[in-house]
């Protein structure tokens, strides 16, 4: 995994270390998958007048007839599959009202952790990631001739545009970006995963896995995970919903609140339904479309869905602090750290066109504190620290914590292939291959941001003569500086 490592240039001056480093959201909370938001896979939208839709696919026409037989659907159900831009989609059968129920999937007709722990395997799978067992049921599923879960497996694809499934040359076009040490992560993360799976399950048991399953089948079923589980339900944080996981995305869509809920099928039943509702009006012909997650970054679209949008608040860059271990003062701003809510190392998301992160500055602070500074780290300041790092403490405290994000933001910027200019001409010809513009998106977007960052700290640079620090700000309160900030003597 890439990083970019400074040191403050003098060894007796405090040590300051700053990582350029993939989003740590995303690596973080792998092993707890469900977090993320997830859904089908879609590209970027955008407003499309109603058409007759294109014939449906035998194995869509079989999908959408099991569903008939199973009750989920009817001829009076809202809204059918069908053949769009994004691959297939949710189209609307006559006007939908704004908050409408588009459809209702029963638990029975449910994958997660439950329904694998009721399977043939469920024995198997009990002290598996939840993750985990749910992809290796996903992948059993999908090797039997005779599943009772083929025509959902049949309309699943084979791949989607997440990074997690792009060549190495395609990959390449990612080079010095967070987006593609993230995405060698989550794939060594598989692949880890897989081999304990491979050596604690499936080889004992091979009377359950006839079938041979290789590490291209647990990562087709991660991105199928990761593009189209819902999670953040009641109950069920991993659950993959047929037919309501057709749902695309659309960036016009600002709100989150009401598209999905489990919700009780009735008063005096215990079944339990997913229910989709349709977050705005839709047309007949128009697809219905939710938001999958205003949270997210380009580069999580990308790595999660294979898509990302031409808002540039979507674009992000991730700087990881750090407290070096080797700080004599180590011990005290580990503390102080600890008790403002962040630690040893914290991360810190710059957003395009957002101001720095309110605790981003303190922290800078507390971690180039030393020198004649130091005293602020004395038990009797330990409770109004934090107070005073809201602010400049020296000039030699400021002037070292933007040397060192300026010498980061350069260095990170030095490893990309191309520069924003190129990739903005490259983005202005148009008729770019699917992931080559999400590269050149992501990639464009990350340089921006490592610019935004250089340029905020270039400001303070030439602010420092300018500014007050704590020295001043105490002489100040207690009256002994002027009205135009001299200090006052009192003769004898």
């Amino acid at each position: 995994m890439d990083s970019y490592k400074l040191f403050s240039p003098s060894s007796s001056a405090p040590s300051l270390s700053a990582f350029l480093s993939p989003r740590p959201n995303t690596l973080r909370h792998l092993p707890s998958l469900p977090c993320k938001r997830s859904f089908v896979s879609a590209s970027l939208l955008h407003s499309q007048q109603p058409q007759k839709p294109p014939p449906l696919p035998p194995a869509v026409e079989a999908f959408w007839e099991w569903l008939r037989r199973e009750g989920v659907v009817s001829l009076k159900t809202p809204a059918k599959p069908a053949v769009v831009p994004e691959g297939l989609g949710l189209v609307a059968q006559r006007d939908i009202a704004r908050n409408e129920v588009v459809l209702e999937v029963p638990k029975k007709l449910w994958i997660n952790p439950e329904a694998v722990a009721g399977s043939e395997i469920g024995k198997v799978c009990g002290g598996l990631k939840p993750w985990v067992s749910v992809a290796l049921f996903l992948i059993r599923e999908k090797l039997r001739d005779d599943s009772p879960w083929r025509v959902y497996l049949d309309v699943l694809p084979e791949s989607t545009d997440s990074t997690v499934f792009w060549s190495e040359e395609e990959l390449a076009e990612l080079k010095g970006s967070q987006l593609l040490s993230t995405t060698l992560g989550v794939k060594e993360y598989v692949g880890s995963e897989f081999q304990k799976l491979e050596q604690e399950i499936i080889l004992p048991n091979r009377q359950l896995f006839p079938s041979r399953i290789t590490l291209d089948d647990f990562l087709w079923a991660f991105g199928i995970l990761r593009s189209r589980a819902f999670s953040r339900l009641r109950g069920q944080n991993l659950v993959l919903i047929p037919l309501a996981d057709l749902i695309n995305h659309s960036p016009s869509i600002i709100t989150e609140d009401y598209a999905y809920e489990i919700k009780g099928a009735g008063l005096f039943s215990r079944e339990l339904l997913f229910s989709l509702r349709s977050p705005v009006s839709v047309k007949a012909g128009e697809q219905v479309l939710i938001q999958y997650d205003l949270n997210k970054s380009n580069a999580e679209l990308a790595l999660d869905y294979g898509f990302i949008e031409s808002n540039s608040e979507r674009n992000s860059y991730t700087l990881t602090l750090q407290i070096s271990e080797l700080d004599q003062f180590f011990g005290d701003k580990l503390d102080i750290a600890e008790s403002n809510g962040l630690g040893e190392t914290a991360s810190f998301d710059i957003v395009s066109g957002q101001p720095l992160p309110p605790t981003m500055l303190p922290y800078l602070r507390l971690v180039a504190l030393g020198g004649t500074d130091a005293f602020l780290l004395e038990s009797l300041f330990r409770n109004t620290i934090w107070g005073h790092l809201q602010l400049p403490v020296s000039r030699a405290n400021e002037e070292l914590i933007c040397h060192v994000i300026r010498d980061a933001c350069r260095s990170a910027l030095s490893g990309y292939h191309t520069t924003v200019e190129e990739d903005e001409k490259l983005a202005e010809k148009g008729d770019l291959a699917r992931r080559l513009e999400i590269a050149v998106g992501v990639r464009a977007g990350e340089k921006k941001v490592l610019q935004q960052i250089d340029n905020a700290f270039k400001d303070r640079e030439m602010e420092l003569d300018e500014l007050e620090y704590y020295q001043e700000r105490r002489l100040r309160d207690l009256g002994l500086v002027g009205e135009q900030g001299d200090i006052i003597f009192w003769e004898k």
